[in-house]
């Protein structure tokens, strides 16, 4: 089932695909009701971020290619910094590129939504606090990110983390097709199999650090081929199962 959020009559409506179009559903994202008589077409429906996040948490260097790359070893353990809710963009907004950088990147990813509170969650039982999964792109001032060492500045700046188009909660995500496309050129074209961490292995992790809240979100890692970004460019990450998420820049 693919999920989505858009608005209608003003304010954040759910709904569910239903070919080319979304029903309306009663409820929110996290917590749908009936289905209602309204519906709306895919093409007109001005999408939202699908989850207003508590908390991003992001996986670093868990492709092995990408941790090359950027000149550094594949982790022996989850590297896991976080994004401020502050930083979700919807599809189809707007990527901004701060002044105080000269090289900002994108970086394609799978995203794992949280669908309840979540501690201590065991490997074994990672599924059942997921909702599901939807496309994000981590967005990186790389620039500020080698100059400060740590990850905060150089991820953080508003409109850095584009999330959507939906959540699709039936969905195997070990070995997924994951491409980042700038101006129709594929740039990233990577598999969710070639993951140092599996998703078993990331959720135990960060519930071990942290309690994770419904409509937490969790970016689980890029690819290599991340690349700069520049006024006017278009980026679109697509995820086998998912769908398109697109951006534009200035």
């Amino acid at each position: 089932m693919k999920i989505y959020r858009f608005l209608h009559a003003g304010r954040p409506a759910a709904g569910v695909a239903d070919g080319d179009r979304i029903v309306r559903y009663e409820g929110d994202v996290l917590h749908l009701g009936e289905p209602t008589s309204d519906s709306i077409s895919m093409a007109d429906a001005e999408l939202l971020a699908p989850v207003s996040p508590s908390k991003i948490v992001a996986v670093g260097r868990n492709y092995a290619e990408h941790a090359k790359e950027l000149g550094n070893e594949a982790p022996s353990e989850p590297i896991i910094f976080l994004k401020p809710p502050s930083a979700v963009l919807p599809p189809n907004g707007t990527i901004v590129r701060p002044p105080q950088s000269q090289r900002v990147d994108f970086e394609g990813e799978l995203a794992i939504v949280i669908g309840k509170t979540a501690r201590n969650v065991s490997r074994d039982d990672w599924q059942s606090v997921v909702l599901g999964f939807t496309c994000a792109n981590d967005v990186t001032a790389r620039d500020l990110q080698k100059k400060d060492v740590q990850f905060t500045r150089g991820k953080s700046f508003d409109t850095f983390c584009p999330l959507g188009p939906c959540i699709e909660t039936d969905l195997d995500p070990s070995s997924l097709a994951l491409r980042t496309r700038l101006n129709g050129e594929t740039k990233q074209n990577g598999n969710t199999h070639d993951m140092v961490f599996n998703c078993a292995v990331i959720i135990e992790f960060i519930t071990s650090v942290m309690t994770l809240l419904p409509g937490d979100v969790i970016l689980t890692g890029t690819p290599a081929g991340v690349g700069p970004l520049a006024a006017g460019d278009r980026v679109e990450v697509e995820i086998e199962g998912i769908g398109v998420l697109r951006n534009s820049v200035s």
